[in-house]
């Protein structure tokens, strides 16, 4: 066969994971201060998953770096969200804070608790709008 023939398969989409943190009936949402597309705009903590890490690992590891806490991560909430035309993925899991530890805004302009009725108060990000749908029947649970 010549080398054209040769067709490399297309690269597994890139993995972003996010946070779904909810204490007492509100759950937790960051405001971007960057890129500058994104500034202002709402989403979950998280960020990618980098080579040899699991979808629990890079999150246990990104709310560390952007909230100073420590996790535990939990069951998916929504579905694959693609992003970047099919080059990433966003899945995001229900996560638990330990040990009494509190969200700082380390890497985000700032952050809110929102309540059901509250969701839709913030501009979330695109990608993060299917997952806020998701949401009610989770914050409305005792």
């Amino acid at each position: 066969m010549r080398p054209e023939q040769y067709v490399n398969p297309a690269p597994s989409p890139r993995v972003i994971v996010a946070a779904v943190i909810i204490t007492a009936g509100r759950v937790l949402a960051c405001e971007r201060s960057s890129p500058p597309e994104a500034a202002g705009r709402w989403e979950f903590p998280g960020g990618k998953v980098e080579p040899g890490e699991t979808d629990q690992q890079a999150l246990t590891r990104e709310c560390a770096e952007e909230l100073g806490v420590r996790v535990e991560v939990g069951a998916r909430v929504g579905p694959d969200v693609p992003l970047a035309h099919g080059r990433a993925v966003l899945r995001v899991y229900a996560v638990e804070l330990l040990g009494g530890d509190v969200p700082e805004a380390l890497e985000h302009r700032s952050m809110r608790w929102l309540t059901v009725d509250q969701l839709d108060t913030v501009p979330w990000l695109p990608a993060d709008v299917p997952i806020v749908a998701e949401l009610p029947p989770l914050l409305r649970r005792p």
